[in-house]
């Protein structure tokens, strides 16, 4: 989210933002993961966010969904209300974090969240910073009871774990990052969740389709050729240790976007040379994967 000195939402810049990523031919679109910030935004902003972002992707073609997070089954359901009102159906949901859920109060949640909301349709954000780390077999049992649980996002896990998510629960869409995506293709249909897309758009979708394509081969050169150039893109922030908000506001401006570096309060983000110093290594080996 561009956010202005005062930290209010930079409204021509968020929309800018997103008819940027339609006219690179992005389709999917959500706010409020972590990159989006969604742990630190207030209700208003959150109410205003949600409102825009609506405006922006309403018109036919584009799936847009509205990620929440929070601390309590009361605390997500009351902002799912929001984006549910403004005429999302379809939302991302982490677990609370403030104490670890055990399996009972697992699927507590999901039945409580998911059960509020009948017609709509839920992916689960599978995070580590939500101090619970559900497998293939949690989300057998889930999916059993729970039907709206239609996906679930996993840009953390191994091989074998993403081998055990694509057979155990198949009809799940699970959304992989470039580290997965091939091995997941590997199994059946999933996703890509690109957070260099709109950096290197040419070459994220030229990946994406290979592995949609079944061209194995090609999808895991393409992936070797990918981190690769990804590695040394981030050299200058090797080692870092900030928000995911922090490095995607620099994918963002380094995709042409005026996207202002800064994090809601009290997060720090990146110096305005350190992204010089990455947009040096991007235009002189990679500008042909920016187009």
């Amino acid at each position: 989210m561009p956010w202005d000195e005062q930290e209010q939402l930079e409204e021509n810049i968020f929309r800018q933002e997103i008819r940027h990523f339609v006219s690179l031919g992005f389709r999917d679109m959500y706010i409020f993961g972590t990159a989006g910030e969604g742990h630190a935004v207030d209700t208003s902003r959150f109410e205003t966010i949600v409102k825009v972002f609506r405006e922006e992707t309403i018109q036919d073609g584009i799936t847009a969904m509205v990620g929440v997070i929070g601390l309590s089954t009361a605390n997500v359901v009351e902002r799912l209300k929001i984006a549910y009102g403004a005429g999302f159906r379809y939302f991302q949901i982490s677990l609370p974090s403030w104490g670890v859920l055990d399996e009972v109060e697992t699927m507590r949640f999901f039945r409580d969240v998911c059960g509020a909301f009948p017609d709509s349709k839920f992916l689960h954000y599978n995070l580590l910073r939500s101090r619970r780390l559900l497998g293939a077999a949690e989300y057998r049992k889930i999916v059993d009871e729970i039907p709206n649980l239609v996906a679930t996002k996993n840009t953390g896990t191994t091989v074998a774990g993403t081998i055990e998510l694509m057979k155990t629960v198949p009809e799940l869409q699970h959304f992989f990052g470039e580290a997965m995506f091939p091995t997941g293709c590997l199994f059946g249909e999933c996703s890509l969740l690109s957070s260099f897309g709109p950096m290197l758009p040419a070459k994220t979708k030229e990946f994406f389709e290979a592995g949609r394509a079944g061209q194995i081969e090609k999808l895991f050169l393409l992936q070797a050729e990918y981190l690769a150039a990804v590695a040394e893109i981030q050299r200058p922030i090797q080692g870092t240790n900030r928000m995911d908000g922090a490095y995607d506001k620099m994918w963002v401006r380094l995709s042409g976007v005026p996207m202002p570096l800064r994090l809601l309060s009290p997060y720090e983000s990146f110096s305005e040379n350190v992204l010089d110093q990455c947009r040096k290594i991007l235009t002189e080996r990679y500008s042909d994967w920016t187009q």
